[in-house]
């Protein structure tokens, strides 16, 4: 009986669909300005792929800034929770997980049994977010993909000292004005993520073994930048931006197995 999780981001929407704790697809597509219609859009895609119809869904939960809006969930659930459970999936060891995405950052602490034990969240504004990583990018006039390329050829790390995605990007310009290496200031953008998030990470408690979820852990500038922070080797799922939607549909899969088991 297939279940689903939807992840309704502020950048992306993703969809995993599962049965019997395989994954049968998933999706990740642009949230673009109407969540609610690329949440459809998403769920159709991946139903097609996967061959099935959304009535052939037997449970579905969503997740993401966009929950409320899913009309077919048949229930919503934080993407704290969804997180945990999916890294707790990937590898029962992970005690801390770093969740980077589109507009927010957070750290989860887990127990032996993947629960929340303590978490911590940046979603007062983009800093160290992958908007702001996007936003770092046209003024480094890079594509996104290519800015760990560009910190790759570094020499030196040059300091960033706004966070603030509005500020960040002035001081940027001044910085390329002043003459400055552009890789030197990509390296100390993705210094400067690594600084801030240390910051959750402590305010939770490091606890070994490290995993790293949402988009901008596909940025190996920022992992690697991590690592040396935090002085630990970051675990990096297979595909670490399906983590929302992977974790809504393992907990929709408990769902409907807690009430198999009450009828």
């Amino acid at each position: 009986m297939p279940v689903a999780g939807i992840d309704i981001g502020s950048l992306t929407v993703e969809v995993v669909i599962m049965e019997q704790g395989n994954i049968l697809h998933y999706t990740i597509r642009p949230t673009s300005s109407n969540s609610k219609i690329a949440a459809e859009k998403a769920m159709e895609e991946t139903l097609q792929s996967a061959g099935l119809r959304l009535v052939d869904l037997e449970y579905v939960i969503a997740t993401g800034y966009g929950r409320v809006s899913i009309e077919f969930a048949n229930k919503r659930i934080t993407e704290i929770t969804c997180h945990a459970r999916a890294a707790h999936f990937w590898n029962p060891n992970v005690r801390t997980v770093i969740d980077i995405g589109g507009q927010d950052s957070k750290v989860i602490r887990l127990s032996e049994e993947g629960r929340v034990v303590d978490f911590a969240m940046n979603d007062k504004c983009a800093a160290g977010t992958g908007r702001f990583l996007e936003v770092m990018a046209q003024v480094l006039e890079v594509e996104l993909s290519e800015l760990a390329d560009l910190s790759d050829s570094a020499q030196n790390i040059v300091s960033i000292s706004s966070m603030c995605t509005v500020f960040a990007e002035s001081e940027v310009v001044s910085l390329i004005a002043q003459g400055l290496p552009r890789e030197d200031i990509a390296r100390g953008l993705h210094q400067s993520i690594a600084d801030r998030t240390t910051g959750l990470v402590n305010r939770v408690g490091l606890e070994e073994a490290v995993m790293i979820t949402g988009g901008v852990a596909k940025n190996r500038a920022v992992v690697r930048a991590l690592n040396e922070k935090l002085n630990t080797k970051i675990i990096i799922p297979s595909e670490p931006q399906i983590a929302g939607a992977l974790g809504a549909a393992l907990l929709a899969q408990e769902e409907l197995d807690n009430n198999s088991k009450i009828n």
